[in-house]
């Protein structure tokens, strides 16, 4: 019998997701917006196998909020600017034949006929590689670019996302597998009894269509979410075909993958319909002690209040720099920012007893994945026993600082999984779907 398959997202964070990383004398600083770096980044992912390219997004520079009021810390921060990700994708897929391109885009502050056309077009410029991570928006800094005074409310913008995922939806089926004939001879371009109006109108949103593209390589594009709230996990079963999320212990892993497949029968979904997959930060070396070292000399990049200021977008509006370090976590007022990420900051902090600097540094470390120093084998150790444990379908890997960590967990980590008969040794296939296992939707209107 075969054994199960991980999967792999290669998640890049640039210039690093730990808030010091940047510092770090193999890091690259200027990775977020250095092209060149993002091509090269993908050519080694690709030789590694993985099954997806992601970059996360922001409609602002994070922090900007606090920085207009005068907050001059933020100058320590590298993760503020990064290249518009489709348009970058868009460029990667020129160096790339297998490799899944993922990117970011929100339905708070997009339309859904934007995000529709820009993410086929992606589809079909890379022969059916595409995937849009749909987002409800985390950082309240993006409304003020958009002509609101305040971030919606978490309720309100989850509605609009439902309905923004349903226009979307309905416009990538706008024309039939087989609905451009280019027939010469008859004159005829299309089928004209094959191409759909949506005519949708809704709370939010009034859209006729049909798209002006094609449906796509892949019948259309992977969506991919990362909500871990009761109704991102709704959102998501009832939507999306990847689930990102940031579980740190098998426990807890076990119970939001188990929650999260049970939610699917409710429309119509089975289990093998989404595949979850948390963030993995690696920390790898051919020894236990040269591993620790390593995590040791990057926590030494990372100065307290720099890894305090990693909360303030959990804190909920709390002041946390008038709280002692050393003392508990302070209670947290509820946020209209991350809750599932406050959610979880809050649960781990209590759990284990950690103080407010040691909370706050693993938030920063990592953005609230899980860290994990070791060999090799002992991280492939790990990785197994989630996959088996049915914690995870797969993982995200979400490197402190790049390219070094990178390539050291491709070249290092990823031949032992395969050796163990659980990561491929060739893609499967040449779409997105193909080698996720995932099945091509059917177009709303075909016989």
């Amino acid at each position: 019998m075969a054994k199960r398959q991980l999967r792999l997202g290669a998640f890049f964070s640039l210039p690093g997701n730990h808030l010091g990383g940047w510092r770090h004398p193999d890091a690259s600083p200027d990775a977020n917006t250095n092209f060149n770096r993002y091509l090269e980044l993908a050519r080694i992912a690709e030789r590694g196998l993985y099954d997806t390219i992601f970059f996360r997004d922001t409609a602002a520079v994070a922090g900007a909020d606090a920085m207009f009021a005068g907050d001059r810390s933020r100058s320590r921060l590298a993760r503020i600017v990064m290249l518009e990700p489709v348009m970058a994708l868009a460029g990667m897929a020129s160096v790339t034949k297998n490799i899944g391109l993922i990117a970011t885009a929100t339905t708070t502050y997009n339309e859904p006929y934007h995000v529709a056309r820009r993410f086929a077009t992606l589809d079909h410029m890379s022969d059916g590689r595409a995937g849009w991570n749909l987002v409800t928006s985390q950082f309240e800094d993006e409304a003020a670019n958009f002509g609101l005074d305040k971030h919606p409310d978490h309720a309100d913008r989850y509605a609009r996302a439902g309905e923004f995922f349903d226009v979307v939806a309905g416009l990538w089926d706008s024309w039939e597998e087989d609905a451009f004939l280019y027939d010469k001879a008859a004159g005829e371009y299309f089928d004209f009894d094959k191409m759909h109006f949506l005519n949708h109108k809704g709370p939010h949103f009034s859209v006729r269509g049909p798209l002006n593209l094609p449906r796509t390589p892949q019948g259309r594009p992977i969506v991919a979410q990362a909500g871990s709230s009761g109704p991102g996990m709704d959102l998501a079963a009832r939507t999306a075909d990847l689930v990102f999320t940031a579980q740190i212990e098998i426990p807890e892993a076990q119970a939001f993958y188990r929650d999260l497949k049970a939610r699917l029968h409710r429309f119509g979904r089975g289990p093998g319909d989404l595949l979850v997959l948390p963030g993995l930060t690696p920390v790898v070396a051919p020894t236990m002690a040269e591993a620790r070292e390593k995590h040791e000399q990057l926590q030494e990049l990372m100065p307290d209040e720099v890894a305090l200021s990693s909360l303030a977008r959990l804190s909920g509006g709390l002041d946390l720099t008038q709280f002692p370090l050393d003392g508990p976590l302070p209670p947290l007022p509820p946020t209209n920012s991350g809750k599932s990420r406050q959610q979880l900051a809050i649960d781990l902090a209590r759990k284990h007893s950690m103080t407010l600097r040691q909370i706050a540094r693993h938030v920063a470390s990592a953005a609230g994945h899980r860290v994990i120093v070791g060999t090799p084998t002992s991280i492939a150790d790990e990785m197994q026993a989630w996959l088996e444990a049915d914690a995870a379908d797969g993982f995200n890997v979400i490197c402190n600082h790049y390219p070094v960590p990178f390539v050291e967990f491709t070249e290092m980590v990823i031949p032992e999984l395969q050796r163990r008969g659980i990561f491929r040794t060739a893609y499967e296939g040449t779409t997105l779907r193909e080698n996720l296992g995932l099945a091509t939707p059917r177009n709303r209107y075909a016989a």
